[in-house]
């Protein structure tokens, strides 16, 4: 089977579409130079092709087992993470006061991207040991912080995020496990936490889940939420793991895919109570928590176009290596790869050009991110925090349905293949399955979109993303080259099209908010197949500019140009027919009930 190779090219191309340039002047970032960019990229690189890739198949047949509350991992798993914690991987955004880098979140993106694509179930431990990191570092307090941050930043510690229970689901107001408050100043948690990533392992000496729970006199609904940390190990005064806390594995999730992960149900306070820390105030648990959430939810839209990369590179390297056939056309009667049959090649170009564009449009959303936290200026940081908050649910939502249909199209380049284990294809198609699903269903990103981003304030952080769009695609189009008029002229189309049905769902919510629901999935998906377009276009604009100033890399240029010319004429067409379907007349509430029943 082939190995993974970083796609270094396009990820240099997309920082700099990023602006990368600017990222690493802002206050904070000065240390990423273009050198320690470049080195990063590089060994990130070699450590995901070299050390993370050969073992994916290892986590996919000898997954994880649990004996007695205790999870065990493959031997080359340990091998694997004792490594990327020696190569300071596990800090690279992370304050530099607890041992952290202070990177760049862009860069750490490009980094992320690597990880997952070359192993998806090992990337899910760092990444949620960072997002956690993130939440202490943010809402702790300074003894919090001190106790907590320095091993989890070095990885020695990791980080869960413990959310859902049986009878809850995605409803986080029925969430029941129950903090009890002691005179000590901790408080003793009890119940139980379902799907929990790296909830139990071997990997690290110490666990730090953050849990949410209720105190005894809280609010019902999600208003009476509150966080904790709760160690595996309590910590002792030096620091090091000490007596064992009261929360326990009772088992592993049987999964459809992402196998190497271990999934667990865990279980709180069947001794009494498990020892938990308040993370700031009572109650304010979900606002909390959502720092980490948004991190993950952004990080998921990563691990769903990095599968689809590497489902990709699988299904390029069988077309070309599978001679089957002649090609229509050619009278030499040899028979060729199946790579130059037009069919094939339209899948390949299909999967290639959606996964440059959720590249691209992820780390632009990266990138308003670190404008949000480190820009001088406050209203350029606000305008970066609106970015993020309009584009995380279509970060998510859409990556992982285009992911989905990209490792999809992977199989189907196999032909019957990729219905055999061996290819490797399957299980690309197994594991890119979770991300429609976990941190939010596509339907709940869609609600988010639509409830919290365009109804909540009338639409003005939508209106001004699309403004930034419009002034986009003026500027590029002033240049009056006529080799990009095509794409800017379809891509602006697809602007007015997004436009049009903004307004729509605007007018129409006031009469009947449900409808605006009902429509929220095709909406957040016309946000992404335009959004994608316009980092497509961009990315067109910046190719040209390489080409023209005779810029080393002609070949990749060039191809970068036909991308997002395919993108344009083949895949921007699918915002004009989500918008229709967000036009037509809905059914009516006794319709709907009729169908319901």
């Amino acid at each position: 089977m082939p190995n993974y190779t970083a796609p270094l090219e396009d990820l240099r191309f997309n920082l700099k579409l990023a602006s990368i340039e600017d990222v690493t002047t802002w206050p904070g970032f000065e240390d990423a130079t273009a050198d320690v960019v470049d080195a990063i990229l590089e060994e990130a690189a070699k450590f995901s092709s070299n050390v993370l890739a050969p073992i994916n198949r290892i986590g996919e047949k000898q997954a994880p087992s649990v004996s007695d509350g205790v999870v065990t991992t493959s031997e080359e798993w340990r091998t694997a993470y004792r490594q990327f914690i020696e190569g300071g991987w596990t800090g690279l955004v992370l304050d530099p006061e607890f041992g952290g880098q202070g990177l760049p979140q862009t860069i750490a993106c490009a980094v992320q991207e690597m990880w997952d694509a070359s192993n998806m179930a090992f990337g899910l431990c760092p990444m949620l040991s960072q997002t956690a990191a993130e939440a202490i570092f943010a809402k702790g307090t300074p003894e919090q912080k001190a106790r907590f941050l320095p091993k989890m930043v070095s990885g020695e510690w990791s980080g869960t995020m413990n959310l859902t229970e049986p009878q809850a689901g995605s409803d986080l107001s029925a969430v029941r496990t129950i903090a009890q408050p002691t005179s000590e100043g901790h408080y003793l948690l009890k119940g139980q936490k379902i799907y929990i990533t790296y909830g139990e392992h071997d990997l690290t000496e110490n666990i730090i889940h953050l849990v949410l729970a209720r105190t005894p006199d809280a609010p019902e609904g999600v208003k009476g939420i509150s966080l904790f940390i709760v160690p595996k190990f309590i910590p002792d005064d030096d620091g090091n793991p000490g007596e064992r806390n009261d929360v326990r594995c009772v088992s592993l999730e049987h999964k459809l895919g992402i196998h190497g992960s271990p999934t667990a149900v865990l279980a709180y306070g069947d001794q009494g109570g498990a020892v938990g820390y308040l993370v700031g105030e009572e109650n304010r648990g979900l606002e909390y928590m959502f720092i980490m959430m948004n991190r993950a939810r952004h990080a998921v839209g990563i691990e769903s176009y990095a599968i689809a990369e590497r489902a990709y590179q699988r299904a390029f390297a069988y077309a070309h290596d599978r001679v089957q056939g002649r090609v229509v056309g050619d009278h030499s009667g040899d028979r060729a790869a199946i790579a130059h049959h037009p069919d094939v090649q339209r899948m390949l170009l299909s999967m290639r050009s959606r996964v440059e564009a959720m590249r691209s449009l992820s780390l632009y959303t990266a990138s308003c991110a670190d404008r949000a936290s480190h820009h001088p200026d406050e209203d350029e940081r606000a305008r970066g925090q609106r970015r993020v908050d309009v584009l995380t649910p279509v970060v998510k939502g859409w990556s992982s349905e285009v992911g989905n249909a990209v490792t999809g199209l992977a199989l189907q380049v196999h032909g019957g293949m990729g219905f055999i284990e061996e290819t490797g294809a399957a299980q690309h198609y197994r594991d890119a399955r979770i991300t429609t699903i976990y941190e939010g269903t596509t339907g709940i990103q869609a609600a988010d979109l639509i409830g919290r981003k365009l109804l909540r304030d009338g639409g003005e952080m939508v209106a001004d993303l699309i403004s930034e769009m419009r002034m986009d695609l003026e500027q590029m189009q002033a240049t009056d080259r006529s080799s990009l008029g095509d794409i800017m002229a379809r891509t602006r189309l697809a602007v007015d099209q997004l436009e049009a049905a903004t307004a729509g769902i605007l007018s129409n919510a006031g009469e009947d908010p449900k409808s605006a629901f009902f429509d929220s999935v095709n909406y957040l998906m016309m946000w992404g197949v335009t959004a994608g377009g316009w980092q497509m276009a961009k990315s067109a604009n910046l190719a040209q500019n390489m080409l023209d100033s005779n810029d080393a890399g002609e070949t990749f240029y060039r191809r970068k140009l036909l991308s997002c010319l395919y993108y344009a004429r083949q895949i921007l067409p699918e915002a004009a027919a989500l918008g229709q379907a967000l036009d037509a007349p809905k059914l009516s509430a006794e319709e709907l009930s009729l169908y319901a029943a």
